[in-house]
């Protein structure tokens, strides 16, 4: 298999909440509003297309469209336009996936679950009722996934259409956490396990499989995005500037989460480069963070880990 090497930029597209991947030309027509629009290297601009996203990419066919579901949970919709294959990751319930399929009168092929969790499989069953869609989890976690058909483990590499997908074994959260890591577009589906400004609750597994979690997402490219399961970014900026305070970007980039989610739009995708920036928990190494919570300077990062974990849960 040929590896796709350019890196693929996004546009955020509120009204619709879809996300188009680009790279170089843009093609087709968008209406300008005063809204940011977050580029893949973290950047803003004032652009707000409120229409379904018309700019394609000459290396990348895939597009992703963000779908909000239960309180907070966000699900994301492939579709590669080249094949009309169409994918969901983390379907949590399926009214709301259902609706947006509708709406362009698309298929579905796939169902991705990055963890068994209900609030990311419990819609699971009815779409693979209603699309005949085959489910895709983690061959740990086969006994706990509704409906799976395709088991992948870690260091797998599985084709969705034309797109390479690699599979990272990241669990922490639960021993079978898996991410999707899609190399051709810059992209990585992290679920539980990385959020924007924080990581996912231990319920399964140890500080030390975090940390090795962490890590294997952090060897990427610091322009991947970063498509999480949770809109937490707000809690979780109030609790990362309790503890690093005087961290400039950090400063800036919760002051820009604040104003997104005033305004009803979502925080996610973020970008590596800007967790490594921000993230308590991918700053084990801070020494601001390790004074503030009283971690030794000689203390393992593993042991940092846990700490910031135990303190976020009683912030």
């Amino acid at each position: 298999m040929s590896d796709i090497k350019g890196r693929s930029g996004f546009c955020v597209v509120p009204d619709v909440r879809q996300i188009c991947f680009r790279k170089g030309i843009l093609y087709g027509f968008m209406r300008i509003f005063s809204i940011p629009l977050k580029t893949l290297r973290g950047a803003s601009r004032s652009l707000r297309v409120d229409q379904f996203c018309s700019v394609v990419s000459i290396s990348s066919s895939l597009m992703i469209e963000l779908v909000p579901c239960l309180r907070d949970n966000y699900a994301y919709i492939l579709y590669d336009v080249d094949t009309g294959t169409v994918g969901v990751v983390d379907p949590s319930e399926a009214a709301p996936i259902i609706e947006a399929l509708t709406k362009k009168n698309l298929n579905l092929t796939y169902i991705l679950n990055t963890h068994h969790h209900n609030d990311h499989t419990d819609g699971n069953a009815e779409l693979k009722e209603r699309y005949g869609a085959k489910v895709i989890g983690s061959d740990l976690d086969k006994e706990r996934i509704p409906g799976i058909d395709i088991y992948l483990s870690d260091g797998d590499k599985w084709m969705f259409a034309g797109h390479e997908v690699h599979i990272m074994a990241t669990p922490g959260v639960t021993r079978g956490h898996i991410s999707f890591y899609f190399p051709g577009s810059g992209a990585i589906f992290t679920g539980d396990t990385l959020f924007s400004l924080s990581c996912g609750k231990l319920y399964e597994g140890t500080p030390e499989q975090m940390l090795s979690s962490l890590k294997k997402i952090m060897s990427l490219a610091d322009d991947t995005s970063i498509y999480c399961g949770h809109e937490y970014t707000l809690n979780n900026s109030k609790f990362a500037l309790s503890i690093e305070p005087e961290n400039k970007e950090l400063q800036s980039y919760a002051s820009h989460v604040a104003h997104l989610r005033n305004k009803g739009l979502p925080t996610v995708p973020t970008t590596l480069k800007m967790e490594k920036a921000c993230n308590p928990f991918l700053r084990t190494w801070s020494t601001e963070i390790r004074q503030k919570l009283k971690v030794a300077a000689t203390a393992e990062d593993a042991e940092a880990l846990s700490v910031i974990r135990q303190a976020e849960d009683t912030f």
